[in-house]
């Protein structure tokens, strides 16, 4: 039995030993990849952010964009993708010398990207670094939610993971999460940056404990009601329609009020979605955030609920026509090109993420001198073209919510009918009342669709938690509420 038990060890011993001997010599490790004070002083984390950046003129901004843009664009230059974009468009080295500049640099938007991985697979020319930097360079890999075919993978670099952790903090801080406070996180949990990177600032940059359900998925939703219960969660940062969701499960099928379970503020994206809606559910304040799976965290709504903040030092956006790409003026609806002022791996510049949005013309009591966004009125890429009118799934969805007889869930098929073949939209709707009333509930809300959208479309009652197959609502935060099958 010694000898066995002898032999075992030598065994391990050797084993071990090989691997050690095929270690390089060295491996790149986090803590010694970053200067972290100076990363702090560049992009200070919360609370100083409120008191220095945040604060900043905006002539002491704009020489800040200015330099970090620059740099940006020399970044760009190493990088065969941007070599590419731009020299097609007839720009050279040394064109660009001002921020002043910006608008001569060509706009690209997702089927670009696509077109680099198809170009060069399976990571595309886009980004300045690649997996065998991780020779040197710890990365992170992250994905896009890979909803309209396989996920666009993201390599981070520290500079670029540890800055997102901060914007992240800032959103948080911003909100109202305080140190202590317990976080429940119901975003997806896999190769997308849904989970993964509100950990990170959580745990990093607030003081606050990050509690990682994930969505219905990962936990079922009536276990995160349970552990909202027993451990007292007091944050819930999630999906409006998941919200929801957790909302009526307690109420309706666990017998628990919402109110009661002490939620002090909710962190989502709410898009067209009632705020009003949401927060008379949980009776907690909603606040609302804009971020990208490409950029991090971009804009983030103060106590004020006025508009969400742009951290505008990590950032430049610009609103232009869908259609002409012209720049428009604050107040007027867009699309959002971005340009990140902080990305190593991969930066970004005039990266048209196709989200319609505008800036508010008017300042913020809070004091934050940074522009403000809107909303996010919907996706470009998610407009159709309805008997030729423009039709947003999120329109639709605001006019779903304001009739209390249904639950706020829809589901839109577009099909085209009849020899004529022409368009037909059926917006299937998840209804609270009694079956005899879906004719009336179905006519009233069909007279309001015309009214909001412009264009006629028929509305089908189904019953409560008919969509799901359809939506996605119950186990995935990355929620569908369209199929056009007119192709």
């Amino acid at each position: 039995m010694v000898a066995a038990a002898l032999a075992f060890y030598e065994t391990l011993h050797m084993t071990f030993s090989k691997h050690i001997s095929d270690m390089p010599d060295t491996v790149p490790w986090y803590s010694r990849s970053l200067d972290f004070e100076q990363l702090a002083r560049d992009y200070p984390p919360p609370p100083d952010y409120f008191r220095t950046t945040a604060t900043l003129s905006r002539d002491a901004l704009h020489a800040l964009q200015e330099t970090r843009f620059l740099a940006t664009v020399q970044r760009g230059w190493e990088i065969p993708f941007f070599q590419r974009h731009w020299a097609a468009s007839g720009i050279e080295r040394g064109d660009i010398r001002s921020l002043d500049n910006l608008t001569r640099l060509p706009p690209y938007d997702v089927s670009h990207i696509r077109d680099s991985i198809e170009r060069n697979p399976p990571f595309g020319d886009f980004m300045g670094i690649s997996p065998a930097d991780g020779a040197h360079m710890p990365m992170v890999l992250q994905t896009s939610g890979g909803t309209t075919g396989l996920p666009r993978p993201m390599l981070y670099a520290p500079q670029d993971r540890e800055t997102m952790a901060i914007l992240g903090g800032r959103r948080f801080a911003m909100h109202g999460v305080r140190p202590g406070d317990l976080v429940l996180v119901t975003y997806s949990l896999g190769l997308g940056n849904g989970g993964m990177a509100p950990r990170e600032a959580i745990w990093r940059y607030t003081g606050a404990i990050p509690v990682m359900t994930g969505s219905g998925a990962n936990t079922p939703t009536r276990r995160q009601i349970e552990i909202i219960k027993a451990w007292k969660i007091n944050v819930i940062l999630g999906f409006p329609s998941y919200l929801r969701h957790m909302a009526l499960i307690a109420k309706e099928e666990m017998g628990i009020d919402p109110k009661s379970l002490g939620i002090r503020l909710l962190g989502t994206h709410l898009g067209m979605e009632n705020r009003e809606l949401i927060e008379d559910l949980w009776g907690a304040p909603a606040f609302d955030m804009y971020g990208t799976h490409e950029s991090g965290m971009l804009a983030a709504e103060c106590q004020h609920q006025t508009g969400m903040h742009v951290m505008e030092d990590a950032f430049i956006l610009e609103m232009a026509d869908p259609e002409t790409g012209k720049i428009l003026p604050d107040g007027e609806k867009g699309t959002t090109y971005i340009t990140t002022l902080y990305k190593y791996g991969a930066p970004q510049i005039r990266f048209n993420v196709n989200d319609i949005s505008a800036f508010h013309t008017d300042t913020c009591p809070c004091g934050n001198t940074m522009r403000r966004l809107k909303r996010i009125f919907g996706r470009n890429d998610n407009m159709i073209k309805l008997r030729g009118v423009n039709v947003f799934p999120e329109a639709i969805g605001a006019a779903v919510l304001e009739d209390k007889r249904g639950n706020g869930e829809f589901f839109c098929f577009v099909d085209r009918v009849g020899q004529a073949q022409a368009d037909h939209m059926d917006v299937w709707v998840e209804m609270l009342c009694d079956e005899q009333e879906a004719p009336v509930f179905k006519l009233d809300l069909e007279r309001r669709m015309k009214e909001v959208l412009g264009v006629k479309v028929q509305i089908t009652p189904v019953a409560k938690g008919a969509l799901d197959q359809y939506t996605g609502t119950s186990s995935t935060s990355k929620v569908k509420r369209l199929m056009d099958r007119r192709a």
